[in-house]
């Protein structure tokens, strides 16, 4: 059966997050008619990604899967003065380390930057400037990571609508700073730092509201020895162990990327950017409401309940991934032309960006599995099994960006990540099933290969159209895009696939009780 509520929650993330991304890209528009893939462009984004690091380490991604899984366990089985206690500590810890550790970003920011971008060294004006957009932007990482504790609570009570729509605070200030700051300054670009770091404390702020009106009332309490914060902080220790390792494979990728010919790192962020649009409708989307729906599950001991949740999951994500990969294989440079090629934004600079698109949009099926299955091990308080698998797949990252990178510049990175990732899904798969049992009869696979021949249907409709009957660039999208889904829909019906019925669900506002799998 499928849980009727579960999808009523990821599709008012995945509508909250559609606006979020809207708004994102909206951001990204007018970041690259005004800065295109430059020299300062390049150092932007090579600045932001450093405190992006230390906040999702500390923040965002670790503390949620370390966090709620407990969290959760004391929402079930403890008071709710213990509840808020624990949730007490963990903001008054959470705090210190974030503020200590963006006073030491400040100070150590050449030595980062030296790190992260060495080809930068070659360049004194590129290499200061990224230092000073660094400094600028570093304490985001303690009101983003505040904001990243902020959602795991909201969400651990499902309330999901309102952290959904709290990036949408970060886009709508760059995109001020650039359209009304930035003009004003003599170095534009430093205006966008100072966008990224009231955004981020936008953030924070806009969910305070949602916490106090679920009576979670937060004070300043340092305790250390805190049980609930032990269990915390040994589960987060391999989880920031795991996001290192993803997170050394962004790196790795900037690292080289700065070896090759100017713009390839903003490339790299463009490409990844639109990679990112159905990973978050849909795959972040359906995980962000697996954590806790799973975790609940386990912490009632009910493996069959925590199985059910995991196969909806899973099968939501290979219907919604799969066209949304062919998708962006066919229509990649189109939509690049779009959205950004203008201004300082050329031609060229659309061929790199597309080259990359291409070969990202291969590994996003794994990307949005692998969401959902680590999800699954975090339900049982285990965050050590993801990290073997993820330190594996570092070293096969590694070596393929090295060898791809010489035969297809950017394109190979993306190649190499994507190859990466498709490894990392198969193993967790596997380790996953010893873990738990047998809990797929094989319609996964089943499900995998209608998908498949439905999107190669709508791939080759829609190329056929935007390549040979249509010349405007805005057109080749608006109206290739939307037959696209149509010719999609119809393929899958044809093909009976049934979670054609629960993805529709999740923008329907009909209450549908039940439904079969």
């Amino acid at each position: 059966m499928i849980n009727h509520k579960m999808t009523k929650h990821v599709g008012s993330i995945s509508s909250a997050t559609l606006l979020s991304r809207i708004l994102g890209y909206i951001r990204d528009m007018v970041i690259a008619n005004m800065f295109g893939a430059t020299l300062v462009a390049d150092a932007f984004y090579v600045a932001y990604r450093i405190p992006n690091l230390l906040r999702r380490l500390l923040g965002e991604n670790s503390l949620s899967s370390s966090f709620i899984p407990v969290f959760t366990e004391y929402l079930t089985n403890k008071s709710k003065k213990e509840t808020q206690q624990l949730v007490s500590v963990v903001v008054t810890v959470l705090l210190i380390i974030l503020a200590v550790l963006t006073v030491i970003g400040i100070v150590f920011a050449p030595v980062l930057v030296r790190l992260i971008a060495p080809g930068f060294a070659n360049d004194p004006e590129k290499l200061a400037l990224t230092i000073q957009l660094t400094r600028i932007m570093f304490p985001f990482m303690t009101a983003i990571g505040l904001a990243a504790l902020s959602m795991g609570i909201l969400n651990s009570l499902h309330k999901f609508i309102i952290p959904a729509l709290a990036p949408c605070l970060l886009s709508i200030s760059q995109i001020f700073f650039v359209l009304t700051v930035c003009p004003l300054m003599e170095a534009p670009i430093r205006g966008l730092a100072i966008g990224v770091l009231i955004g981020g404390f936008g953030q924070l702020f806009f969910q305070i509201p949602s916490i106090i009106k679920s009576n979670f009332l937060v004070s300043f309490k340092l305790d250390l020895s805190h049980p609930g914060l032990k269990r915390i902080g040994f589960l987060m220790l391999p989880a920031i162990i795991g996001l290192s390792i993803n997170q050394i494979n962004v790196f790795v990728d900037t690292i080289c990327a700065s070896l090759l010919k100017e713009g390839s790192i903003t490339a790299l962020y463009y490409s990844n950017r639109l990679v990112q649009f159905p990973l978050a409708l849909f795959g972040t989307a359906i995980a962000t409401v697996t954590l806790p729906v799973m975790s609940r599950s386990i912490a009632e001991n009910n493996l069959g309940e925590m199985k059910k949740t995991l196969s909806l999951s899973l099968r939501m994500v290979i219907f919604t991934m799969i066209p949304s990969a062919i998708g962006l294989m066919v229509l990649g440079k189109p939509i690049i032309r779009m959205l950004f090629q203008r201004g300082e934004f050329s031609s060229a600079a659309t061929t790199m960006t597309s080259a990359a698109l291409f070969f990202y949009s291969f590994g996003l099926l794994a990307d949005a599995g692998v969401k959902i299955i680590v999800s699954a091990f975090y339900s049982f308080q285990d965050t050590r099994t993801p990290v073997k698998t993820a330190s594996l797949c570092m070293i096969i990252n590694i070596v393929l960006n090295i060898i791809l990178m010489r035969i297809l510049q950017v394109g190979g990175l993306a190649l190499a990540t994507a190859i990466a990732s498709s490894v990392n899904i198969i193993l967790l798969f596997v380790l996953l099933g010893r873990r738990i049992g047998k809990w797929d009869d094989g319609s996964l696979f089943e499900l995998f290969i209608k998908t498949a021949i439905a999107g190669i249907i709508m791939g080759v409709v829609c190329y056929f159209v935007a390549f040979f009957m249509l010349e405007n660039k805005y057109l080749k999208v608006l109206i290739s895009l939307p037959l696209s889904i149509i010719v999609f829909i119809a393929a899958a019906y044809i093909l009976k696939i049934k979670e054609m019925e629960s993805v529709w669900k999740l923008f329907s506002k009909k209450k549908v009780k039940s439904a079969k799998m």
